[in-house]
């Protein structure tokens, strides 16, 4: 009698104990899928760009980008522009300007003017909804060099550019 007592309180302290740890591991399995979410957005703090080697622009903003094909340090500028995307960009608009749906897909951006009008605008003023900053004011942290070089890396990735390739 006294093994049965002894064995059911083993049976029943091992469901228990397989009971918590399911609850635990569940938990934790929670916790381990939803981290990823929780920090999808990485360091969001803007980055200084090292724009070193490119032409100063100067405080007054351009109306367009200047860093473009025809310029002479058109690749220089891309190539800073790329280093600052990441650093500066990827976390919400994602990597290769591929959004993930947390921000607008910056390759639907349009090439030119046009879309230099709107770039221009998003970070010079920033976006908000409902008092809540969705973006911060970039030109804040960052230069109008580095700005108009991640908009020369944006025209070389984007969807009108690269359409057929």
């Amino acid at each position: 009698m006294a093994i049965t007592k002894n064995v059911l309180t083993q049976t029943a302290l091992t469901t228990t104990s397989l009971r918590f740890c399911g609850q635990a591991g569940a938990l934790a399995l929670v916790a381990l899928l939803a981290s990823p979410l929780a920090w999808s957005h990485g360091d969001v703090t803007p980055q200084p760009v090292d724009i070193k080697g490119l032409e100063l622009l100067g405080d007054e903003w351009l109306a367009e980008n200047p860093y473009r094909e025809d310029h002479p340090q058109h690749e220089l500028a891309v190539d800073i522009g790329a280093r600052a995307y990441n650093s500066n960009c990827a976390a919400c608009h994602g990597l290769e300007a591929k959004s993930g749906g947390i921000a607008p897909d910056l390759r639907e951006l349009e090439n030119g003017a046009w879309g230099d009008e709107w770039y221009k605008e998003l970070v010079t003023n920033g976006a908000e909804r409902n008092g809540r900053v969705l973006m911060p004011r970039m030109s804040d942290y960052v230069s109008q060099e580095g700005l108009w070089a991640i908009r020369a890396w944006l025209e070389t990735v984007s969807m009108e550019t690269t359409q057929g390739q």
